[in-house]
């Protein structure tokens, strides 16, 4: 059974193809700069080159006719025909609480979507788009969603509500949602797995760090306490995005600065971060390399950015009563030594004795390889564990057309 896994961006469509006999990734590519005339079709089919195509794309449903075309392809392909799609699963970042899990896709799931992308203006259109190409391009084969939030529906009202007037979330849901989840939920099993215990007994905190980056509390295997919110804008300082600041500030700087509601957006989502910290780079590659060559904004933005995490590390471990194990994951976390350092610095009272040649190692542990993922030595395991969201996402499209 092959599955198909979308991931549609504003400008870009990610693709994988899974074998869900054996859980083999067959092909995987993306389009790049979707509405312009110089679009980017990457496809890479397992154990040969990638094949890159320039041209025009105007659309999303341009750009999945392009990679099914790509898929189908008797020189590069993967399939010989489309009916070899059994299923197609989409990444949706946004359910709101309509949504605790995955779910087929149906006229009012397609409404539901919609009445969500308010709350996630950057996310849902497109990725609404992708199904809608889906649709068109592949009729009669069962699509699914599964959504960001779906994991985060767990945590209870103590957590995800705002003190702010009961009314606000009663009319227009305004509340905490978390996003994420595919990973969190992944990296949560698989740090189960590695510690040899049933996940119900376990206490996890998982960081998921990348340019947009989250915390995320596991009880149980269960989403108790996240820290993105509303919007992906709340928690950790991140690549473009300011993280959780005085919220009196907004009102003073569009006041102080003439700034209008969309200037403002632009100036907490895409200006500040590390972008801003360091007035030069969101790329923490680069970031690292200034700040061993004596760059004091790249040092202290690193210090800032830690700083943040190795908090949400402790507020979680009291929210929980204790921690097992913390896990990092997304391309910082899987890749930046240096951060890991110094967030597992000086956190022996918590149980986490920091192990510098483990780390150092810079191995990640994948599905097959023999490399440990513990990178310490204390009670409380610290470990690195890519990420994998499409495996997460195939898994559940099987599950919920054909039962697991």
């Amino acid at each position: 059974m092959k599955i198909l896994v979308l991931n549609c961006g504003s400008s870009s469509v990610k693709y994988q193809v899974i074998e869900m006999d054996g859980e083999q990734v067959i092909c995987k590519g993306i389009v790049e700069r979707i509405g312009t005339q110089d679009a980017i079709l990457r496809c890479r089919p397992s154990g040969r080159p990638e094949t890159r195509e320039v041209r025009p794309i105007s659309d999303h449903a341009e750009a999945i006719d392009g990679l099914i075309a790509s898929l189908l392809d008797p020189e590069v392909g993967v399939l010989t025909d489309k009916s070899e799609i059994a299923a197609v699963g989409h990444r949706t970042v946004h359910g709101g609480e309509a949504f605790s899990g995955s779910v087929k896709i149906e006229a009012a799931v397609i409404d539901s979507i919609r009445a969500c992308a308010a709350f996630a203006p950057l996310h849902n259109p497109h990725n609404l788009q992708g199904i809608e190409a889906c649709l068109r391009l592949l009729p009669g084969v069962p699509q699914v969603a599964v959504f960001d939030t779906a994991f985060h529906q767990t945590m209870p009202a103590s957590s995800y509500l705002y003190a702010l007037p009961c009314s606000l979330y009663e009319r227009l849901g305004v509340r905490r949602y978390g996003f994420h989840g595919t990973s969190h939920l992944y990296v949560a099993g698989r740090a189960a797995e590695a510690l040899g215990r049933p996940i119900e007994e376990l206490k996890i905190i998982t960081c998921h760090l990348g340019n947009g980056a989250s915390v995320t509390a596991v009880r149980g295997g269960k989403s108790v306490d996240t820290s993105m919110g509303f919007t992906p804008l709340e928690g950790l300082v991140m690549g473009t995005r300011c993280g959780d600041i005085d919220p009196a500030l907004v009102l003073y700087l569009m006041e102080a600065e003439g700034l209008s509601p969309d200037e403002m957006d632009e100036l907490l989502n895409k200006e500040s971060g590390m972008l801003g910290l360091t007035g030069l780079s969101h790329d923490m590659r680069e970031i690292e390399e200034r700040a061993r060559a004596g760059d004091e904004r790249c040092r202290l933005a690193l210090e800032i950015y830690c700083l943040r995490i190795k908090k949400y590390i402790g507020a979680y471990a009291a929210v929980m009563g204790g921690v097992d194990a913390v896990v990092f994951t997304g391309g910082v976390g899987e890749n930046s030594d240096v951060v890991r350092r110094q967030v597992c610095s000086d956190m022996e009272y918590l149980g986490i004795v920091y192990d510098e040649g483990a780390n150092m190692q810079h191995v990640p542990w994948n599905e097959a390889g023999p490399t440990s993922p513990h990178i310490s030595t204390g009670s409380t395991k610290v470990l690195v564990i890519p990420t994998n969201e499409e495996l997460v996402i195939a898994r559940d499209t099987k599950a919920v057309l054909f039962g697991s």
